[in-house]
């Protein structure tokens, strides 16, 4: 009997918990089975890239080179991959071909093998330079197709991308559905395709969410799929991915039969079953299956993610609503595939649309730049509507993006002076600056830690609810007292015993017009939760009605706030770093 085993990369240390437990899991909880994860002879380890980078030094108060550095000393033989953005690297923008020149190359010092390399817009511009970045450090490059569903996506145009991979010097091309939108039969065309004229190895990445994953998988190998994407079964399926043990098991004996040693596997999950008790409060509650992903194509790292965004705003009643305008935000944005960051971009506006109660009343920072084409290339029109209301003239950009970027890293290493030296010092700070100072400042420093929670047990009237994400060197609580919903804020390390404020926490509805104050002036007030990112204006200053006052983060994204009257700012109420809710005053314009 000729066998062609099939390869497999897991996902548990990675794609798998960012999936089902929004990215928390911690590195001590890595290490202590590393060893035995190094003894199965999976083809790769997906340990880093994705949403790992920022969660690490946002909530978790861990040095992302770190984690890489220890888990390779544990795992000697296991080639490590990552997943990157090409030119957004593990960021959000676009950086300068100098910073990723230089991410990539401190990523292979620290031990990654394979880069699965993608677009979020298939826009393969932007993935040249971590393509050619790759190749000069003699590692393997894994060219990523962003699989979608829409009408100007069909499988024809897949296999021109396929080629476009081949021809950039590809070592492996990866079908990346990362939203479960996958069906049996397009699975085996696809495959069926790619191998018949594409001379590389065709690696399957698909998510468990619309519950057709073990039907794609089978489609899959059949049609001579090289490699498939799993993650051990007690953090597989939901948005998720398929069980390793499922797929070692219905091979076996057969001409596909992996090899893998299934009692190992099984101590494997054994572990991770104790250790995913430690992240109970950021599991999400999609756990089953649901095929109205089909329409709304949320891949299964945001669903979690956006679950925890709203809960932090009181708003997890909205995710319905949400999840139906996903999708009416991604048609009015030119159809782009929903992946990081356009799955954030779009996931955000949508929520904002819900959360503001009027489509587009506030367009973040990253929608403006995707629509005006400082992303790359959207697959389809823009719809008029929003165009309008990003852009005067219409007018977007044609060229590569990064094109119009300045070098970078002079900058980095001026702002940083001699307080951070360090290559992975620098490149966090490039690309997270302001999430990468206050890490800097509480490395090192204990962090307060997820505790088991039980199952079904109903919260006491003044424990804390759930645990919220919070900056750096504090944990945000929602408590519930006397029926009433409060947000509190508690810094780490003071002193035992020190009662926190309590601040009722603002629901996020639409704000009526503010009243004038008893000055003459007028406030302006926050249109979403979030924090001060940046203050545009001092006081003193002019402003005509429409003009940038300030800059938000929520959500990880960035929103201008503009001045709803023309005057003067008499006076300013937040500063840069401050958290506010719905409703607060910002500044008063008179």
């Amino acid at each position: 009997m000729e066998t062609n085993p099939l390869k497999i990369t897991e996902l548990v240390l990675r794609d798998a918990h960012q999936s089902l437990l929004a990215t928390r899991m911690r590195t001590e909880d890595m290490l202590p089975i590393a060893e035995k994860l190094d003894q199965v002879g999976y083809f790769s380890m997906e340990m880093w890239g994705g949403a790992t980078f920022d969660t690490c030094i946002r909530f978790l108060n861990e040095d992302p080179w770190e984690r890489a550095r220890a888990l390779k000393k544990k795992m000697p033989n296991t080639p490590f991959q990552m997943l990157l953005r090409g030119q957004n690297a593990v960021g959000y923008r676009h950086y300068a071909d100098d910073i990723v020149e230089r991410f990539v190359k401190q990523s292979v010092e620290v031990g990654i093998n394979i880069f699965r390399i993608f677009d979020a817009l298939n826009d393969f511009r932007n993935i040249e330079t971590a393509v050619k970045t790759v190749k000069k450090c003699g590692e393997t490059v894994e060219g990523c197709i962003s699989y979608t569903v829409s009408p100007v996506h069909n499988v024809d145009l897949y296999l021109k991308m396929g080629k476009r991979l081949e021809e950039m010097g590809s070592d492996i091309i990866c079908i990346k559905d990362m939203a479960g939108l996958l069906t049996p039969s397009v699975t085996k065309t696809l495959v069926t395709e790619f191998k018949k004229n594409i001379k590389l190895p065709i690696h399957l990445h698909t998510h468990a969410t619309t519950g057709l994953v073990g039907m794609n998988m089978q489609c899959a190998i059949e049609a001579g799929v090289d490699m498939v994407d799993t993650a051990i079964s007690c953090l597989s399926m939901g948005t998720s991915h398929y069980a390793t043990e499922c797929l070692v098991a219905a091979l076996k004996d057969t001409p596909r039969d992996t090899g893998l040693d299934l009692n190992l596997l099984e101590e494997i999950n054994d572990y991770f079953t104790e250790v995913k008790k430690n992240y109970a409060e950021f599991e999400s509650d999609f756990k089953s299956v649901d095929i109205n992903i089909l329409k709304s194509q949320i891949p299964g790292g945001m669903i979690s993610n956006m679950e925890n965004q709203l809960r932090e705003q009181n708003s997890l009643d909205k995710l319905e609503e949400v999840l139906k305008e996903v999708p009416r935000v991604r048609k009015d944005m030119g159809y782009p595939p929903l992946v990081t960051p356009t799955s954030q971009i779009v996931g955000s506006q949508a929520t904002l649309n819900v959360l503001t109660g009027e489509r587009y009343k506030v367009i973040t920072k990253e929608t403006r730049q995707c629509v005006l084409g400082n992303y790359g290339k959207l697959p389809a029109p823009i719809s008029e509507e929003l165009m309008n209301k990003v852009s005067e003239d219409g007018k977007v950009t044609e060229c590569r993006p990064a094109d119009l970027l300045e070098p970078e890293w002079e900058t980095v290493c001026k702002e940083l002076g001699d307080a951070h030296t360090s290559e992975e010092d620098r490149l966090t700070y490039a690309l997270f600056p302001k999430v990468a100072l206050k890490f800097f400042e509480t490395r090192g420093k204990p962090q307060p830690k997820p505790a088991p929670a039980q199952a079904n047990a109903p919260a006491a009237a003044t424990t804390p609810a759930a645990t919220a994400s919070a900056p750096a060197g504090s944990a945000v609580y929602s408590v519930r007292v006397n029926g009433k919903d409060y947000t509190v804020e508690v810094s780490t390390g003071g002193a035992v015993g020190t009662a926190p404020a309590i601040a009722p926490a603002a629901a996020p509805a639409p704000v009526a017009a503010p009243a004038a104050s008893p000055a003459g002036g007028s406030p302006l007030v926050a249109p979403l939760p979030g924090s001060i990112f940046s203050m545009k204006c001092k006081e003193g200053d002019a402003v005509n009605e429409g003009d940038t006052v300030l800059v938000m983060e929520s959500m990880k994204m960035e929103s201008e706030v503009t001045a709803h009257q023309s005057g003067t700012i008499q006076s300013i109420l937040v500063k840069e770093g401050d958290s506010v809710q719905t409703g607060d005053e910002l500044v008063i314009i008179g």
